[in-house]
């Protein structure tokens, strides 16, 4: 079903997976793995103040109206586009992309997490290809950035796969402790020398006015 938002019609298609818009159906039906997706075993992955620290109701609420009111800040200056990663037609998890300030700097980053049962299978890699076609191929993008703290080991080496470069280190909190973050940057060049031809995009020219794109 077409949705009057433009960014919820964009769709990414792997050979394996798809990112659709989540639109708030698919919110919903992503809703009992956010509650089954808390955090608790070292390395914490997540920076505070993420919601998969705890559990309680106030966490799937927290975690909707996050991205209720991420979706109403759309600016050219700041945007955020949120996907449901389908897996057989089923939601598995989560890939964001975010620009700042994209229309001068032509930057994006990205953000994304797994249902535990689907951790370790590659998704995270093709996932982050497929966000990174819509990134370049889609909305011209000139570089993408990636963080991960440095014991986050599944998310670096997916950054390292996909030809991002080393980008310094930086600090941030989880579970209230100081933890130290690798950075990474992916240039277009880089980009292109790694680029797949099997990766589809749809409804991405409605959604460049949005964005403040063209």
């Amino acid at each position: 079903m077409a949705h009057t938002y433009p960014p919820l019609n964009v769709e990414v298609r792997t050979p394996r997976l798809t990112l659709a818009g989540a639109s708030d159906e698919l919110l919903e039906r992503l809703v009992p793995l956010v509650r089954a997706g808390v955090a608790d075993a070292e390395p914490w992955p997540f920076d505070d103040p993420i919601s998969f620290y705890a559990d309680s109701p106030e966490r799937e609420w927290r975690w909707l109206r996050a991205i209720w009111a991420g979706r109403a800040r759309v600016s050219p200056d700041a945007w955020r586009l949120y996907f449901a990663v389908l897996l057989d037609g089923e939601p598995v998890g989560m890939q964001d992309l975010i620009g700042t300030d994209f229309g001068r700097f032509g930057t994006v980053s990205s953000f994304s997490w797994l249902a535990p049962g689907s951790r370790g299978q590659g998704l995270g890699k093709e996932m982050r290809a497929a966000v990174l076609e819509l990134a370049f191929a889609g909305l011209g993008a000139r570089e993408a950035g990636s963080d991960a703290f440095v014991d986050n080991e599944a998310s670096n080496r997916v950054s390292r796969s996909l030809g991002y470069q080393p980008n310094g280190t930086d600090w941030d909190t989880r579970r209230g402790e100081p933890a130290r973050i690798q950075r990474w940057r992916l240039t277009r060049d880089a980009w292109e020398r790694v680029r797949r031809d099997d990766i589809e995009l749809t409804g991405v020219e409605e959604c460049l006015p949005v964005l403040g794109i063209g």
